[in-house]
């Protein structure tokens, strides 16, 4: 890749919009010196240190880094014994401080299980050295001033130097303010000369005013005195001073010392931070530009989808889609000026160079780039009158130098193929250009106004035409790329817009060869289609969109009425099992009454009367059935020849359902469990029911079943451990209840719930109330999660 590409294609200028995002200046310098990776490893490798680096910058907040001064000259000074200074170790403290913080953010980033596999070993590389670090800190305020509290002989130094310089300022505002030195001093100020506290006098009292003259003033008028009285208290002072910086240069030395040891793990650290700057400025582009990761290969296929060229205003510029490399490996760009098809030119290299960088590029999720070994530009118009070239020379030049220096894995783009001269003798060069690259398989993109071109390209495979659409109504470009459809120069059209007359119109179509207004006639009835084609897509996106709709509002309905189906068979069979149980209590009724007529006259049932008493319960559970067969009416039966066990049958002596536990004997008697109690019965009397959808009841029907069912649930042995009243009033929820308990205690049962519901807890309260006196009642609470919670209150029976 030559230098005049990049140029070309702009890539600086997508360099500096990168380089606005780096900290340090060693990274900033790194940038401007990226260039296109030309392998698919090493494109993937920095693809994934970007896409790293975003993925950790979204969840962790940017990488804390900040301006960092380049400390590898530094760091050679130490390594020849030079003592370094304040500010010298002010920088490799900084270097240190930076690389403490990338290595927290980078434990913080990976705390909770995330691995970064790509820039992870940039992280690895940082060697903190926070010994180091704390005492660069602690010693040095700013790079000319040592902590006072750096060593304990400084600090002793630096208090007698505070305790001298007071002494000396009290005897020099004691001079100043006698009476006897008024005339004398020229101002009562003390001053420093020389390092040396000194008070203006006047020079007539140069002899009287005893002390060392330090200075004189420009006029003459002026002499600077140290009284003799704070001489010896100066002198002193300035031995401390030496004193001082002989400590400094001592702490300065250790401090020196103590980079010694690592200065091969700072340098090492330093490139690491330099490395993660560049990356993370990368990944920084991608989040302000809305960019994505592309897919990579290197054969030559790519695939831009929303592409935005990242140099326009994110706001103006018009997304293409565009691809090259599959279907055909030639792309005909044709359209009329400022249409947008330099702008797809470059779109096409700049993102083929930011993708080798590891840059991501503004365009949709899916978006497919190739890694090429060059890419060859030739765009713009590049007539010198230095060299002696014209537009057509200067483009020649340029096409000569690519076809010499370019591989079969290269990326030609060439704008305005042929112009600049004779048409027909540059649309037959730029046949012959493109034919050559063809052969060899080269992926080429260039633009044209040449019609003979574009029948070239429709007669050849492997090459493609695509246009710049053009709203001639408005005289404006839409931008928008078209694959497949050639385009129009419009020429026509825009001048009968602009005014022209349409006789001239008119001849300069009878100027036109037959094959060209052929050609015309033809891009036409193209455009049109493809419009048409569009029209229809959308139309027939529309109406499945609505066929969607439709089916879900079926499924919708059709899931309501199985729900319907299913409450209807499930109130019918309950019905059907309350008919049975009133049977049996019927039944077990009549037993009783049986049994306690004997024990009245202390008699024994002889086997006439216990055969009457079976023979009314018969006569009970005949009438019964009866009435269950009226309510089973609609429901269809099938009369088994043989069960298997676990299968479910109806029991028609007893209209009961049961599973089967064993098979028919010999003797065709089946077991089956009815309950908790397994009973033997006939095949003959098995039978299975395949139940029909039954009318829903109506809302006041509903509320009957529904304390009737409650109701009838409490005659029977089997009885329910709960009884649901919701949706009665008070006076008709508690004799339901009343009886319930009454069968309840007969049955023996220990713990009950009554469901009432939440509602306005008026029943709850009136059920609670009244089950305070209940005599079978024990002990009584609202239900807990899980039992219904306010809605129940389970019962204690005694």
């Amino acid at each position: 890749m030559n230098d005049k590409t990049l140029y070309k294609l702009e890539f600086h200028k997508v360099k500096e919009l990168v380089k606005a995002y780096a900290i340090t200046e060693d990274g900033k310098m790194k940038i401007n010196q990226l260039m296109p990776k030309t392998t698919l490893p090493e494109v993937k490798m920095l693809q994934g240190e970007t896409g790293e680096a975003l993925l950790m910058s979204v969840k962790k907040g940017r990488l804390p880094l900040s301006s960092l001064k380049p400390v590898a000259p530094i760091l050679k000074r130490v390594e020849i014994g030079a003592v370094l200074s304040g500010g010298e170790l002010l920088v490799v403290r900084d270097t240190l401080r930076m690389t403490r913080k990338a290595k927290n953010y980078y434990q913080d980033a990976i705390g909770n299980g995330e691995v970064y596999t790509v820039i992870g070993p940039y992280f690895e590389s940082l060697s903190p050295q926070n010994q180091v670090e704390r005492e660069i800190s602690r010693c040095l305020v700013s790079p000319e001033e040592v902590a006072d509290d750096a060593t304990p002989e400084l600090s002793r130094i630096r208090r007698q130097k505070l305790s001298l310089g007071n002494r000396i300022k009290e005897s020099l505002q004691q001079i100043i303010r006698s009476s006897h030195y008024q005339d004398m001093i020229q101002d009562p100020v003390v001053t420093l000369r020389q390092d040396r506290y000194c008070i203006p006098v006047k020079v007539e009292y140069k002899s009287q005013f005893k002390g060392i003259v330090h200075d004189q003033s420009a006029t003459g008028a002026t002499v600077f005195i140290e009284p003799m009285t704070v001489v010896e208290i100066g002198n002193e002072l300035k031995g401390l001073e030496t004193k001082e910086q002989e400590e400094i240069e001592k702490i300065l030395t250790e401090l020196t010392n103590m980079v010694v040891p690592y200065t091969e793990d700072i340098t090492r650290s330093y490139k690491e931070l330099v490395e993660l700057d560049v990356i993370f400025a990368r990944s920084e582009f991608s989040l302000r530009y809305d960019c994505r990761e592309p897919k990579l290969n290197d054969k030559g296929y790519i695939e831009l989808k929303r592409a935005r060229h990242p140099l326009l205003p994110k706001e103006q510029v018009v997304p293409i889609d565009v691809r090259l490399g599959k279907d055909f490996t030639t792309l005909l760009i044709t359209g009329p000026n400022t249409g947008g098809k330099t702008v797809t030119l470059k779109t096409l290299g700049l993102f083929s160079l930011m993708a080798a960088v590891g840059l991501q590029i503004p365009a949709a999720e899916g978006s497919e780039v190739a890694v090429f070994d060059g890419i060859y530009a030739d765009l713009g118009d590049e007539q010198s009158i230095e060299q002696s070239l014209s537009t057509f020379s200067a483009h020649m030049t340029n096409i000569v130098s690519i076809l010499e220096d370019m591989s079969l894995n290269s990326l030609i783009l060439l704008d305005e193929l042929g112009s600049g001269t004779d048409p027909i003798e540059g649309a037959a060069l730029a046949m012959s250009i493109l034919e050559h690259l063809r052969k060899q398989q080269i992926r080429t993109v260039a633009t044209t106004h040449y019609s003979e071109l574009k029948l070239y390209a429709l007669s050849t495979e492997g090459v493609e035409n695509a246009s710049c659409e053009f709203d001639v109504k408005s005289l404006r470009p839409t931008y928008r790329l078209l694959i497949g459809v050639p385009g129009k120069s419009n020429a026509f059209a825009i001048s009968m817009k602009l005014g022209l007359p349409e006789y001239l119109i008119d001849d300069a179509k009878v100027y036109l060869e037959k094959e060209n207004v052929k050609m015309e006639d033809i891009l036409v009835d193209l455009e049109q289609s493809k419009r048409m084609a569009e029209v229809e897509s959308e139309r027939a996106q529309a109406f499945r969109a609505e066929a969607e709709r439709l089916k879900e509002e079926i499924q919708k309905e059709r899931s309501k009425i199985d729900k319907a189906k299913k409450k209807i068979m499930e109130r019918a069979e309950l019905k059907a099992k309350e008919l049975l149980k009133e049977a049996e209590e019927e039944a077990d009724r009549a037993l009783k009454e049986v049994r306690a007529a004997a024990r009245k006259a202390q008699v024994i049932i002889d086997e006439h009367g216990l055969q009457a008493a079976k023979q009314g319960m018969n006569d009970t559970l005949t009438k019964q059935r009866k009435r269950a067969s009226k309510l089973a009416g609609k429901s269809q039966v099938k009369v088994l020849a043989s069960v298997t066990v676990g299968e479910e049958v109806m029991v028609t002596s007893l209209m009961q359902k049961g599973i089967v536990t064993k098979e028919a004997d010999k003797n065709g008697m089946v077991e089956v469990r009815m309950g908790i109690m397994p009973m033997k019965v006939k095949l003959a009397d098995l039978q299975k029911v395949q139940e029909e959808t039954t009318p829903a009841p109506s809302k006041t029907n509903k509320n009957k079943q529904k304390g009737q069912i409650s109701y009838n649930m409490r005659k029977t042995q089997n009885i329910s451990t709960e009884v649901d009243v919701r949706g009665l009033m008070v006076d008709e929820a508690w004799p339901v209840v009343d009886k319930y308990l009454d069968d309840a205690y007969l049955s023996g049962l220990k713990q009950v719930t009554i469901i009432h519901g939440k509602g306005t807890g008026a029943l709850r309260t009136a059920i609670m109330q009244r089950l305070k006196r209940h005599p079978h009642v024990e002990a009584q609470r609202p239900g807990t999660f899980g039992e219904g919670e306010m809605g129940v209150t389970v019962v204690t029976i005694k």
